[in-house]
């Protein structure tokens, strides 16, 4: 077996410094062996030394996109909303860190065999569910393995297809084995769903029974309006969860959550505006907080029904949308320009080879004529819901497609129940993808053939031929050629269109503070701010 030692997280590190634990010189050091730069090092030092993190405070946060289907069973999340719930009260197996790597949370450690098939993860000893059971493998196992089987419809079930077994060897041992190699197990125990729960005599577990292992305990909960939590007095990280109370209310309007941090009736808020997000920052009672990150909009086409089940259509598409315009309309220059495939600039195997597509109608008219058409005609579904100014988005591919002979007519759709009733099931809408942290867990979730969130319906026999062979290797050479293979399979023959990676946005009250590092996995610090954040004293 090959021990897979966890890696320091950075905002531990920080909460050591704060508590007076590191002089400076120590923290230099230790910050630096994580891979941070010396700049960065020393402002993170300058952060911990001047604010020490306080107890106490409720902590009001608005949120997005809550729905009214959302529901406490984690084979459900899909909403931000609950998203951030699952990081609030509940803990995972690996956690991503401040400085995106895969780090133990309830997992102290592990080891994998030489061919990634078999992983032996040691669990933390002595956590405390909010109902008073102990935290152990039985837990771990049944939790996991709740998102598997047949009649699983878990967001999560094709993460762990090629999962033979997961079984407790002991109280604090979990084994997973595994029909072909998975590299990135860490990372994908990250995966939002896969939250842990107590499991009963029988190892299964009770969706209704709301203890977790997190910093907060839920006291009550409205889907798609609100969420109350309190503080667990024997929440087992000791330098986390620093508020008295959190409370999380569904603001799906972005102007009315911005008021509402204006006057003072939020501390932090979601998705900022981005076209206005320039005054919030002038506000000395404010602080905006900006991350670049690997999440994308993106306009999925069902492959399998006409037309975009012919090729030259979907490059015709591609070609119909003009990148650049999209970023400054839609994000006000706050992301990147995307190239039709889901691997960002800051994620690991990022292939900077392929050529950047452009916005041509001569060649979006090429290929149309190559599918035997001279015009097209689509709807295509759209809501807010998916990003700020999404229905903006839409109409203006609309009018960049019509050069093209393309007419794009744009359905505005509800944003309540918009990923329960549009995602998935339309054959040409607007879809959100938030960054994963590494390319196999965005290839095997959205990408690969029978996904269940594959919301394209793509299929291509070499990509999931590499999928599985990229998955087991351990030689990271090897598989920087893999995936940059896969990226252009993407590109050239995907069907879906990535027009920008965005940054993540977001705004909080001046006497709200956090360690300075924040995670690009999700918004509000990887959806973790009620535990890693702070009210100044």
């Amino acid at each position: 077996m090959r021990p897979s030692k966890t890696s320091p997280d950075l905002s531990q590190l920080m909460s050591i410094a704060r508590s007076g634990r590191l002089n400076r010189r120590a923290f230099m050091q230790s910050a630096l062996a994580l891979g941070v730069t010396a700049p960065l090092a020393t402002s993170l030092w300058t952060t911990a030394a001047r604010s020490a993190p306080t107890k106490g405070g409720q902590f009001r946060v608005g949120l997005d996109d809550g729905n009214s289907s959302d529901s406490m069973d984690p084979a459900t999340y899909n909403s931000r909303f609950m998203i951030t719930m699952a990081h609030t009260h509940r803990n995972f197996l690996t956690e991503i860190t401040s400085t995106n790597d895969v780090a133990g949370e309830l997992a102290e450690s592990w080891e994998t065999s030489a061919d990634a098939k078999t992983w032996v993860l040691k669990l933390r000893k002595g956590v405390e569910f909010h109902n008073g059971k102990t935290f152990d493998a039985m837990d771990a196992a049944a939790s996991l393995n709740h998102h598997r089987g047949e009649k699983s419809t878990s967001g999560a079930k094709s993460l762990l297809a090629s999962v033979e077994s997961i079984k407790a060897e002991d109280k604090n041992t979990l084994v997973v084995k595994l029909a072909s190699g998975n590299a990135d197990l860490p990372f994908m125990l990250t995966d939002y769903h896969l939250v842990m729960l107590p499991a009963d005599k029988e190892g299964k577990v009770d969706i209704s029974n709301l203890a977790g292992t997190g910093g907060y305990v839920v006291k009550g909960f409205e889907p798609g309006v609100r969420a109350a939590l309190e503080r667990f007095p024997n929440y087992w990280k000791s330098d986390r969860a620093f508020f008295d109370a959190v409370e999380y209310t569904a603001i799906t309007d972005v102007n009315a959550r911005q008021t509402a941090l204006l006057n003072n009736s939020l501390d932090a808020m979601i998705e900022c505006d981005f076209k206005t997000v320039h005054m919030l920052e002038r506000d000395k009672s404010l602080r905006v907080d900006e991350v670049p990150t690997g999440t994308y909009v993106s306009l999925p086409m069902h492959q399998d029904a006409a037309p975009f089940d012919n090729p030259d259509v979907r490059l015709a598409l591609k070609y119909a949308i003009d990148r650049e315009a999209t970023v400054k309309m839609v994000l006000n220059g706050h992301g990147s320009i995307g190239n039709d495939q889901p691997v960002s600039p800051i994620m690991p195997y990022y292939d900077a080879s392929i050529e950047q597509r452009a916005y041509d109608p001569d060649k979006a008219k090429f290929h149309l004529k190559k599918a035997g058409l001279s015009s097209l005609k689509l709807d295509l579904s759209a809501a807010d819901v998916v990003i700020t100014s999404g229905v903006d988005m839409a109409l203006l591919f609309s009018e960049t497609a019509r050069k093209a002979g393309i007419e794009v007519n744009v359905v505005r759709e509800s944003s309540d129940s918009y990923w329960s009733n549009i995602w998935l099931k339309k054959p040409f809408c607007l879809a959100g993808w938030g960054q994963r942290p590494t390319p196999d867990i965005i290839f095997t979730l959205g990408y690969a053939a029978g996904a269940d969130w594959n919301d394209s319906h793509f299929k291509d026999d070499r990509f999931n031929e590499l999928l599985l062979t990229a998955r087991a290797e351990l030689d990271k050479g090897k598989r920087t050629g893999m995936y940059g293979e896969m990226q252009r399979i993407l590109h050239d023959k995907g069907s879906v269109i990535i027009p920008f990676f965005r940054n993540w946005i977001y705004a909080r009250r001046a006497n709200v503070q956090h360690g300075g590092a924040l995670t690009s996995s999700w918004p509000l610090d990887g959806a973790r701010g009620a535990e890693r954040w702070w009210f100044e004293a």
